[in-house]
């Protein structure tokens, strides 16, 4: 039957093809997001990381994303990727309803975390810089944002219109942090680089008085939720307390200091305790009404264990933030003084990804590490041992064992062992930058690097190949290794234990063989390109099957084969996922959007009959979580 047959038996529309072809395979097969595995907060050395809450939700950015995170159920977090520049401090309204988040580019957007749909409410251009921190009243009509502008460092206005409510003015360099007293009459402080705090009466929001505590750069102001104190921190070391109302300076907490440049404070719920983080690796718990430090717990040693933000989470969770990019979770009632729990998380892109254990899979960035990801908690941890110390290029699991394969950029191939628990002391340098790896029946494994096919067993070098083209990807079933390359080829070798022999070439593609997967049982192989092609080819015959696999509109990055083999799942530049059919090259369904940025690694984590869940991970640093329903 012809499409137009289809369509006219259906009652739809017959143009355009693609549209047809889409809604069909939305009747075959269907899915849902079934949950979001976020990446930790973006942190910089020496500069303040803004973390925010809501009940036992915290707030914070992360590359073009704002995370709405729930500590305990990180399967339910929200990602806003509404930004055109980097989101670079975002904060919930108190009456919940509302989040403002601010960019790189000096725009504020207001939106609606009610629904799924991220209503936005308003989009402003407050200042002509980076905003480093935003503030909301405790009415949740006005927010002040302030940073580092050209003609001014900060803003108040209204959220409803963006209209002005009063000067922000006082500071001579970049602002970092501001603070707004919840209840009327309002106040607001704001905290620089001029090493001044300024503070200001409202509303209209007008200057009233510098104050000259800090004799450095003064890195976070915080209200207490009671409105009567305010407290400051600086990168002298110094914690100070002030009249909510007046602005008076009331003590300086000299109990027990810090060693080291304080960057966060942050109040409990009944304003009794405050929190401080800083980079001398403690966090410190203070009783006001004391004007002592009660508790101090110490994070580590070195500068990955220095603390830069921090935040108060619920009635008793303190969240504080390491240069790692971990987030400490300390319980004021618990008596030790380490946290009670650290959450670790992807800090930059996710590059790679393959299955693990049976119980969790494996993810590698941008920045060299590898997290071991639980597939039903969804909590992350590192892998033990050194990592790489640049972006991780390729995964892969040997079918004949537990290790794991890890190849970066920093030209190495990695072991990773227990289960992918830890990286071995096993290591092999690679003559040339590796892209790929795959591992054969025998264990042995194969890196695709740029000058050719490196083959490495028990850490050692068996053979390395120089080829007439620059692989890209391979992939590897029983004594098979295909090979794919700037030529627009898939190169298809066996293995005799020592050596590569070529044996023929699949053509077809029309750009970079990007992309390569055998299916489990060997019977098909998946070839994607840098055009979003796609070739499914019979791997015993070496034919084209079909070429139908070909809605993508740019490099197809990952391929992941149910362990059936009846599906196979592709991720590509152009952000989107699709699930293909082989029994029927037609049924595919579309994840549209299912990474901002692009989709770098796609992995079926389970399969249950028709069911199976299906995670994708990319630019933004994000895991997503799909359930997709296959029908006959």
């Amino acid at each position: 039957m012809g499409y137009a047959a289809v369509a006219l038996n259906l009652h739809i529309p017959s143009e355009p093809i693609h549209l047809l072809v889409e809604y069909i395979c939305h009747r075959i097969m269907s899915y849902k997001q079934a949950g979001l595995y976020p990446p930790n907060p973006i942190t910089a050395r020496g500069s303040s990381t803004k973390l925010s809450a809501h009940k036992d939700k915290i707030v914070y950015t992360n590359g073009k994303a704002v995370i709405i995170r729930n500590i305990n159920d990180p399967a339910t977090t929200v990602a806003y990727t509404g930004h055109v520049q980097n989101p670079t401090v975002a904060r919930i309204s108190p009456s919940g309803y509302y989040c403002a988040s601010a960019d790189a580019g000096g725009t504020v957007r207001v939106w609606d975390t009610v629904g799924e749909e991220q209503v936005l409410k308003g989009e402003y251009k407050v200042i002509s810089g980076k905003i480093n921190d935003l503030a909301w009243d405790g009415e949740s009509k006005r927010i002040i944002a302030v940073g580092d502008g050209r003609e001014k460092f900060g803003h108040a206005f209204m959220m409803e219109s963006g209209s002005s409510t009063g000067e922000i003015i006082g500071h001579s360099k970049v602002i970092n942090a501001v603070a707004i007293r919840a209840q009327r009459p309002f106040r607001a402080a704001t905290a620089g680089d001029d090493s001044t705090i300024v503070f200001h009466q409202g509303v209209p929001y007008k200057f009233d008085k510098t104050i000259r505590t800090h004799t450095k750069f003064v890195q976070d102001v915080q209200y207490a939720p009671s409105g009567d104190h305010f407290a400051s921190v600086g990168s002298d070391s110094k914690i100070f307390v002030y009249d909510g109302k007046t602005g008076d300076t009331l003590a300086e907490l000299t109990d027990s200091p810090h060693k080291g440049s304080i960057m966060a404070c942050s109040w409990n719920r009944d304003s009794k305790f405050l929190v401080t983080s800083a980079a001398d690796c403690t966090v410190k718990l203070w009783d006001i009404d004391a004007r002592k430090a009660v508790t101090t717990w110490t994070v580590g040693s070195g500068v990955n264990h220095q603390q830069m933000g921090n935040v108060w989470s619920g009635e008793e969770d303190i969240i504080s933030l390491s240069l790692s990019s971990d987030l400490n979770v300390f319980d004021r009632r618990a008596n030790t003084d380490k946290p009670t729990r650290v959450i670790s998380g992807a800090q930059k892109a996710i590059t790679a990804a393959t299955p693990a254990s049976s119980g969790t899979f494996l993810a590698g960035t941008a920045d060299g590490r590898v997290l071991s990801y639980s597939i039903s908690t969804g909590e992350a941890s590192n892998l033990d041992g050194d990592s790489h110390s640049t972006l991780v290029s390729g995964l892969a699991k040997s079918p004949s064992d537990e290790h794991l394969f890890s190849i970066g950029y920093d030209d190495r191939v990695r072991e990773i062992d227990d289960g992918g628990k830890v990286f071995t002391s096993a290591q092999v340098s690679t003559t040339s930058q590796p892209r790929s790896v795959a591992v054969a029946a025998d264990s042995t494994v194969f890196v695709a690097q740029i000058n050719g096919v490196a083959a490495i067993r028990s850490s050692q070098v068996v053979s390395d190949s120089p080829t007439k083209f620059s692989p890209h990807s391979v992939a590897a079933s029983q004594t098979t290794v295909a090979v794919g390359g700037d030529d627009m080829k898939v190169h298809i070798y066996e293995w005799d234990g020592k050596a590569l022999k070529e044996t023929s070439v699949l053509e077809g593609n029309k750009g970079v063989v990007s992309a390569l997967a055998f299916s489990p049982d060997g019977l098909y192989l998946a070839a994607g390109d840098s055009t979003g092609r796609i070739n499914l080819f019979d791997a015993k015959e070496k034919k084209l099957i079909t070429s139908r696999w070909s809605f993508h509109s740019a490099r197809v990055n990952s391929f992941s084969w149910t362990g059936d083999s009846k599906h196979c799942a592709s991720g590509s530049l152009d952000t989107h996922v699709y699930v293909w059919s082989v029994k029927n090259p037609m049924k595919n369904i579309p994840i549209k959007n299912a990474g901002p940025g692009g989709v770098n690694s796609v992995v079926w984590t389970s399969e249950e009959g028709t069911k199976g869940k299906l995670v994708s991970g990319g630019a933004d640093g994000c895991l997503r979580i799909w359930e997709v329903t296959f029908h006959p």
